[in-house]
Formats: structure tokens, sequence, C-alpha cells
């Protein structure tokens, strides 16, 4: 925040700082979300004032968001300072703490919930926005995914100065980036296909032959001018760099893509970038491992049938696998996502059904003819199995609790 913003503003900027503050020490959370809270309250202008005196890079999609942000932000701090959401604070009051926390930063790189992408936009004005992916996901929160993606088409096609950086892999992204004036496309690695069998814009079959897909009405797959090869991502000048990432699965190597065609935007060149990623080891706990115990386990999480589709290919084949769900308002109260997750892939596998729903997803294993075992505390099903490695499997609150009641160390 330089000496330009208004007095209004600081104030409101100070008095978010306070109750951030306040929310730390009482421990009622990281702060990150009520101290936002506070300053949009006191001056609604505040993420405007703030964000555009800055080049913004925005990162959203249904799954990867956290992910793929933490890997730009490293690779732009090759450049400066960079503010950015990195305790995955995503909605508007997140966003806003995220540049008042760093007022000088020129940089910021902030995850935002796709939902908020065109009213965040609009007040920051990025000079990057990378789309990732778009999937079923809290139909109670954030309704039928086509809507979604005819919004932020209508988003896009504002964005007259924005480098959009999208997943041509994704039907839905691909059909909302086509509006922007300046599209990169980048090819990944995906496995969750569902909700993109039929065009979004004439509601025709989606034909699929090998990487390319087509619709009737002419939407196909952009040729990409990046596209993630194996552990290498090819470059718009033809080379390719190879990525040496400590995170598993071609999700996170998807991710790491998205996350180098975006840095190059704004001056990073592949090589500084993929060289930065080499030291993250977890993101926000997932992915960490850490004893309990006789008991390494590995923590994991998993909010949605997309991200269940990633999540299946990387769990280790003999391990026992802890499945902790809750229905919070954060993991979204309909659980009908359930039935779209492919559970049969664990039968024949230890399974534990934890967390504050084990009851539904004991339904949904039984019909998946997966053997089962009910333990709705997740901790105390950690315990239950043989010693050695568990693979424990979490949505979002169900997650962070683990995170306050598991060690840190590895």
């Amino acid at each position: 925040m330089t000496a330009r913003s208004p007095l209004r503003t600081r104030a409101s900027v100070a008095a978010g700082r306070v109750t951030a503050w306040l929310s730390r020490k009482s421990g009622l959370g990281s702060g990150g979300m009520i101290g936002g809270r506070v300053t949009l309250k006191l001056d609604p202008q505040a993420l405007r004032r703030l964000g555009r005196e800055r080049t913004v890079l925005l990162v959203t999609g249904t799954n990867g968001k956290t992910t793929t942000s933490l890997m730009l932000a490293r690779s732009v701090e090759a450049l400066a300072e960079v503010a950015h959401n990195s305790e995955g604070a995503n909605m508007p009051d997140g966003v806003l703490s995220a540049l008042a926390r760093r007022p000088s930063a020129p940089y910021a790189v902030l995850e935002v919930d796709e939902t908020y992408v065109p009213w965040v936009a609009e007040q920051v004005d990025p000079a990057v926005l990378v789309l990732l992916n778009l999937s079923r996901d809290q139909l109670d929160r954030v309704g039928e995914v086509r809507s979604l993606e005819r919004d932020l088409r209508a988003a896009i096609a504002k964005m007259e100065n924005t480098h959009v950086v999208a997943n041509c892999d994704d039907v839905l992204v691909t059909s909302a980036a086509s509006a922007a004036a300046n599209p990169v496309w980048v090819g990944t690695v995906r496995r969750w296909t569902d909700d993109s069998t039929s065009c979004p814009r004439c509601g025709g079959p989606i034909v699929q032959e090998g990487r390319q897909w087509r619709s009737d009405c002419g939407l196909v797959r952009p040729e990409p001018a990046w596209q993630l090869e194996g552990n290498e991502v090819r470059t718009p000048d033809g080379s390719s760099v190879a990525l040496d990432l400590r995170l598993p699965g071609d999700a996170n190597r998807s991710n790491a893509a998205m996350a180098l065609a975006a840095a190059n935007c704004v001056g990073v060149s592949p090589d500084t970038a993929t060289g930065r990623l080499t030291s993250i080891t977890d993101i926000g706990g997932r992915y960490r491992t850490v004893r309990r115990g006789e008991h390494a386990v590995r923590l994991m999480l998993a909010k949605n049938p997309a991200g269940w589709a990633e999540t299946l290919h990387v769990l280790e084949k003999d391990a026992p696998v802890v499945v902790a769900v809750n229905a919070h308002e954060a993991d979204g109260r309909d659980m009908s996502w359930l039935w779209d997750v492919r559970f049969e892939e664990l039968r024949g596998r230890k399974v534990i059904a934890a967390g504050e729903r084990c009851a539904d997803l004991a339904v949904r294993l039984r019909y998946a003819e997966v053997d089962y075992t009910m333990q709705a505390d997740p901790v105390a099903a950690i315990d239950a199995v043989r010693p050695g490695g568990v693979d424990l499997v979490a949505n979002y609150t169900a997650f962070r609790d683990l995170l306050g009641r598991l060690p840190n160390d590895n």
C-alpha cells in the first residue's frame, strides 16, 4: 500500500490487521478471512485500490488452485517480492488480506474461488488469469458447472489486456477461455472427463480422438503452445524443460506446466521457474508423511470426483487407506459427489471409512463392493491398522482438522 492510497483504505487495512491478530491470538483461526472481511466492510474499494498498484496473476479452477498458485508464486519471486494467499483463503476476504500483508510487493499471485473470479478480476485488472479445470464441486454452493463456465466466459470477454493461460484438454475451460483476447493454451494430462461429455456451447457430443477432441459446432481442442510430455514440458519455441518435482502424480506435473506458462507471461523463463519448483515438498500439509506411533501416515486431500480420479493413481498399492469425509459449509453439504468417485478401484484394499459423514461413505463403499470398516475418528482409524505405511485421504475440513492433531515433523 503506497502513500497514494486514501486515508480510508489505510485505516481499513490497519483495522483488518488488528482483527486478524486478535483472531490468531485467541486461537479462532489464521485471521486471513476475518481481517479481509473487516477491511472490505470499512472500505468496499480496498481491493481495487490495493490490487491495481501491482502486477496481479490470478489462479482459478475446481482443482489445483493452491498447488499451482504456490508454484507460480515461487517462480515469480525470481523477479521481486510477491503477495500470495498461500494458506488457501481464496474468497475476496482472503484475497484482500494477502494484498494487505505485503503492501509493497510489486507482484501478487492470488488463488481465487472460481465463482468470485468475475468480481475479483474487475477489481484488480489481472495481467494473467490461469484456468486449470472446471468440474462438479459443492453443488449446494457453486451450482451447475456449465452455468459457471458461462459466467467465466462473459468475464473473460471483458479482459482485453489479460493473458488467459488455459488448459486446452478441459472442454469447459476451453469454451470459457476462447473468449480471451490473448489465450495461452497448455496441454496437460487429465483423467476426469465426465463433465465434458457434451459441448457447453451446442449441447452435442464431444468426440475424443487420442489427445484431440471436437464438437459439432466447431469447438475444438486448440493447438497448445505449452505441452506436458511425461516429466518434461515442451515450450513455445520447441525446446523442452525437465520437471524435477517432489510432488507425486500427473496432476501436479500438469499444475507445474500451467505455472511455467503463466510465469513466462510476466518474464520468468522456464528454466528459472523449474529450478524454483524443486523445493516444494508439500502443499499446506498435503503429501506430507508424518509419524504416529508405529505408522508412517501420508496425508492427501481429495474433495471431489476430479480430485479423487488423480488421488487414486498415487495411492501406495499395499498400504491401508483411511478415507475421512465431512460435510461442513467449506466442504459443501451435498454428499452426492461420493457416487461419482470410482471407489471400485479400492477393492481388495484395507479401507476404513472415517470422518463425520463416514456412514454416507460406508454406503458408497458397500455399493462399490469394497471391504471396509467404520471408525468416525480418523486418528483412531490410523491406530486401528497394522504398523507401517498408511494413506490418509480427507476432504477439506477433515484434512484441516487432522493437521491440528498430527505431528508436523516428517
